[in-house]
């Protein structure tokens, strides 16, 4: 069909500042398989610019094994990156990584018939260049609102880790105890080494890592998981 025909219609594309609804945010990313991220952020949309090497792409790298060796040791909890994740009508993020527990033992997030999130992952981790970031802003307050019971940004340019846990409505920044590790409230053995990962020392992240598997509430975590799944496939 010629372009100029009268009957032919152009489909719309995704740009950044589009207000739309979730259904029409859906059709038109689904029109777009040459574009490989955009969010849908309190009804505006977001579409991701180049993504650098060292400010995006080796962070992401770490963060996903971080949270796939955590994963591997623990039945019941699976780790996604840059899964599209529909929140409510108004949001749907493509987050850089997500920790959830499966629904069969009680994680609060499905997946659809038609494979994606639903619902608020327990654990959101964004990479973001600086604190004016919308991850720090309607990203944040979008979590928030919708569950996600930790929120971790990691601050690229500033070389620092936010860790927010929400607790009676709000999310409250973790500190780093003495010996610089930031610890999981909803996962527990999560065990975060931060000034290895921001120094890309990944042999330390995933030592420390590792020592939070072996602990002992790691491993009656993995027991109540265990239980969970049975009792939920039965």
């Amino acid at each position: 069909m010629s372009v100029s025909s009268p009957s032919f219609r152009e489909l719309p594309i995704l740009e950044s500042g589009d207000r739309l609804t979730r259904d029409e945010f859906e059709r038109r990313y689904q029109a777009m398989p040459q574009l490989k991220k955009a969010e849908l952020i309190e009804g505006i949309v977001y579409v991701a610019s180049p993504l650098r090497y060292r400010r995006h792409g080796r962070p992401h790298s770490h963060i996903m094994a971080w949270l796939g060796v955590y994963e591997a040791a623990t039945p019941g909890v699976e780790s996604a990156g840059n899964p599209t994740v529909r929140l409510d009508l108004d949001n749907e993020p493509q987050p850089d990584a997500i920790l959830r527990m499966h629904e069969s033992c009680g994680g609060q997030s499905r997946i659809s018939e038609d494979d994606y999130i639903e619902g608020a992952p327990e654990l959101i981790v964004e990479i973001a260049a600086s604190i004016a970031s919308y991850d720090l802003h309607d990203k944040l307050r979008a979590y928030r609102r919708n569950g996600v019971r930790e929120y971790l940004v990691w601050l690229t340019q500033e070389q620092a880790f936010r860790w927010y846990v929400f607790q009676n409505g709000e999310y409250v920044q973790q500190q780093p105890n003495e010996l610089g590790v930031l610890y999981s409230r909803v996962f527990p053995g999560l065990w975060l080494a931060v000034d290895a990962l921001l120094t890309g020392n990944m042999q330390q992240v995933l030592g420390v890592l590792q020592r939070g598997i072996e602990s002992e509430e790691h491993r009656e975590f993995a027991a109540r998981l265990v239980t969970r799944g049975a009792e939920g496939g039965a």
